[in-house]
């Protein structure tokens, strides 16, 4: 399946941040006492700013943390917890914000998890390299725990997924080409059932070890674009961009017989099987879905249309002023990626999620791991905070369970604040949303599953704010009307989703079986609402 061109940066921490917190443990344990650890403060450019203080003000938590020298491991590891729920509220997202509530305290998400903990790593990592004797007993116990809570991250890693045996001669050149450019890994090519390509690790990798690492030179990008004949001819263009300069790259190289990346092309696959492919049956099988409003959207904008139209009114010219660089038998438009690196698949539980910078000492790109991959099992990165429609639509795949699968909601939000009453109501909410209600661990009152202030918007609206003094029948009443004001919105939308029993998937083509997997998630996540209303509403009959 095609990949990502770049990568993401994700718990990146300034040099200058870490070098202060270093110095400040230094001063801290002087004294034998106490060591201080501090996380990276709070980014007031961060839209989630305010909602992020607020919970961290509530929860008495902050950005210092300090640590007696001569504390037991179990009173160690009691800060230690405090330090990972702080960094659990700087990692959170929006929708984790908008999901979570106030109220958890965590795990909110694998991603989430596998930030904060890697940042407490790197912090205690840097500190090690500066502490006295004092201090550094007590970054060791806190370094060892977290790599502990790493290790033992037992996350299901697709479990559908079979290695296939296939032969894998193109693969075997490919890794041969990078190792002879300068590539070093730990990782094999494999081919999975249902995904394609993928690639496993060769040997027991940790959380830290770089799996993967490939030199800037063999990275096809801007800088390697500028040292060509080709940069020459297309610089002085109007309106060219340095997309569509890479692309037409691209396509000389794929079709030239002595190119530094001829084995790379070679091992492109031939067709890319995404949603900006699907057809008419597919489209109509999507017909009412998010998924069909994305992708035709996503025709009409996307990047690879607007480059084609670029190509075709360029290359005329091109071919009459450049003829030694631009031959009338140019081939087809193909996709550009990171060699090697390209064959990582994506999951909702990654091993990879940070990279994407270039290591400035060694001139290359770097995949360390943030949770161990142990041999032969298939190795992940995160593609980013993607909904499965978004995946499908330019990855052509659907993860199971992805935190990110959301129905937004179209609810009046002219909720008057003066006429709340109660303060803990979020009129200034703007936009509301559900998912699937598996994904809650709070499934009883008040919120039966739903999410906190989708619930606390539909009491305001509805003019039945919950009061702790009122009678408990007033309050259950109150929830009934949420609820069946749910059911009345989610019930015609499920019964809309209904596929007829007759089709048969077995002979339908790829991209139909594709949108009619997208379709069943979209049934699932709201059948799950209506059973979670359902349920509630015999709660509170009972």
């Amino acid at each position: 399946m095609p990949k990502p061109q770049t990568g993401r940066r994700l718990s990146d921490i300034p040099a200058a941040t870490m070098a202060a917190a270093a110095a400040e443990v230094a001063a801290a344990g002087g004294g034998g006492e106490m060591v201080v650890v501090r996380l990276p403060p709070l980014s007031e450019d961060d839209p989630l700013f305010q909602d992020k203080k607020r919970i961290l003000d509530s929860r008495n938590l902050s950005c210092l943390f300090q640590v007696p020298n001569s504390c037991s491991a179990a009173d160690a590891f009691k800060v230690l917890d405090r330090m990972i729920k702080a960094a659990r509220i700087a990692h959170m997202d929006e929708l984790e914000l908008y999901f979570n509530g106030d109220d958890d305290f965590g795990p909110l998400s694998t991603r989430n998890e596998l930030e904060s903990l890697n940042l407490l790593l790197k912090i205690l990592n840097t500190l090690l390299l500066t502490a006295n004797v004092g201090a550094m007993g007590v970054f060791q116990v806190l370094r060892d725990e977290i790599l502990i809570r790493l290790r033992s991250l037992e996350l299901e890693d697709n479990g559908q997924m079979v290695v296939q045996i296939q032969n894998q001669n193109v693969e075997d050149s490919l890794l041969k080409w990078g190792e002879q450019h300068g590539v070093k890994t730990k990782l094999q090519i494999a081919f999975f059932e249902g995904a394609g390509r993928g690639m496993v690790a060769s040997e027991n990798i940790d959380v830290g070890d770089i799996a993967l690492e490939i030199p800037e030179s063999s990275i096809i990008s801007e800088e390697l674009l500028c040292q060509s004949d080709m940069f020459l001819a297309l610089k002085d263009l109007d309106s060219i961009t340095t997309e569509t300069m890479l692309l037409l790259w691209s396509i000389r190289e794929r079709y030239n017989p002595s190119s530094k990346f001829k084995i790379y092309f070679e091992a492109l696959p031939a067709n890319f099987n995404t949603g900006l492919s699907f057809g008419i049956d597919a489209l109509a099988a999507l017909e009412g879905t998010l998924l069909f409003d994305e992708l035709m959207q996503a025709r009409q904008i996307t990047i690879q249309l607007h480059l084609r139209q670029q190509y075709d009114e360029l290359f005329p010219m091109l071919c009459i002023n450049f003829p030694d660089i631009f031959k009338q038998d140019v081939g087809k438009l193909t996709t550009c990626l990171i060699p090697i690196a390209g064959l990582l698949n994506h999951s909702v539980s990654p091993h990879i999620i940070n990279y994407g910078r270039v290591d400035k000492a060694t001139k290359s790109l770097k995949f360390p791991l943030s949770r161990p991959c142990k041999a032969g099992a298939q190795c992940f990165l995160s593609y980013g905070k993607h909904p499965g429609s978004h995946l499908i639509t330019f990855y052509g795949f659907l993860p199971r369970d992805n935190p990110y699968d959301v129905i937004p909601l179209d609810l009046d939000t002219s909720v008057d604040e003066e006429d709340s009453s109660s303060p803990s109501v979020t009129t200034s909410q703007t936009s509301h949303m559900v998912r699937g209600t598996w994904l809650s661990r709070l499934r009883g009152p008040p919120t039966y599953g739903l999410p906190h202030r989708l619930v606390s918007h539909l009491h305001a609206i509805l003019g039945c704010n919950q009061n702790e003094s009122a009678p408990e029948a007033d309050n259950k009443e109150n929830d009934r009307m949420v609820l069946e004001t749910l059911l009345s919105i989610f019930t015609p939308m499920l019964e809309g989703l209904d596929e007829p029993d007759d089709f048969d998937r077995e002979n339908a083509c790829w991209d139909v079986n594709l949108a009619l997997d997208y379709k069943d998630l979209q049934r699932r996540i709201v059948l799950s609402i209506v059973t979670s209303c359902t349920s509630g509403l015999a709660m509170l009959d009972s």
